[in-house]
């Protein structure tokens, strides 16, 4: 491997590990971000977590304030609704074009995802998982599965706010909604299986809206706040 190689690798390696630390709220909206201590704790230098932030800011999960420092964004209810937008479209259009014989292996793969989300013990991360693979599942049972991947570099915003409203509310809940989604798909009802799969996705505009009132300080503010600092960076 060339140095030009290796330098690629870590500075993707770094790029993956703080986007996924972002997304799983183990870096919180509104936290601060040391090069220094994230270099330290990554092992690498500060170069290739300089380069990530970078990334990071283009794709609106990081924040850099001249004069005060690089913040992890804070939730932003109009990326949540834009990113909605997008994965609703796609995958509503996606269900309107599943074929007359839906893919045996397919359908078994997604039977054994409801069976693992319904399983005693999960965590929110291990329903996560099974959250995307099950969507993920039906945009391949109708033949666009590598649509998946526009969607999820899109939804970052979205994500955070479904990982925070999963850490509220049981996703035993969420687990029925996609049993009434396949049911509907394997019936060959499409316009109940558009309805349901409308109905779940739109279900994190009630989280956001609740955790909201709850905890203002995880979401961008219209007035878009910028956090000062004194003898500690705080947000105003």
């Amino acid at each position: 491997m060339t140095r030009t190689t290796s330098r690629r690798t870590s500075r993707r390696a770094v790029y993956e590990t703080l986007r996924r630390k972002v997304l799983t709220l183990e870096l919180p909206p509104g936290a601060a971000l040391s090069e220094n201590e994230l270099a330290a704790s990554l092992g690498v230098s500060r170069t290739p977590v300089r380069e990530s932030l970078i990334l990071l800011v283009e794709e609106g999960l990081v924040q850099v304030f001249p004069q005060v420092g690089s913040f992890v964004s804070r939730v932003d209810p109009d990326r949540v609704a834009d990113a909605q937008f997008l994965r609703e479209a796609v995958e509503l259009a996606s269900l309107e074009d599943l074929p007359a014989e839906l893919d045996e292996e397919i359908v078994a793969e997604l039977r054994r995802n409801l069976e693992e989300q319904r399983r005693a013990g999960l965590t929110v991360e291990d329903f996560f998982a099974l959250d995307e693979a099950f969507h993920h599942g039906l945009l391949r049972l109708a033949g666009h599965g590598r649509a998946w991947a526009t969607v999820v570099s899109a939804k970052g915003h979205l994500d955070r706010a479904r990982r925070l409203g999963l850490q509220e509310t049981p996703p035993s809940g969420f687990a029925e909604q996609h049993v009434e989604i396949l049911e509907a798909v394997l019936s060959g009802d499409g316009g109940r299986a558009r309805a349901a799969m409308r109905t779940h996705l739109r279900a994190v505009f009630d989280d956001v809206e609740a955790i909201r009132e709850r905890s203002p300080e995880l979401f961008a503010s219209a007035s878009g706040s910028v956090p000062v600092r004194r003898n500690v960076v705080v947000w105003e």
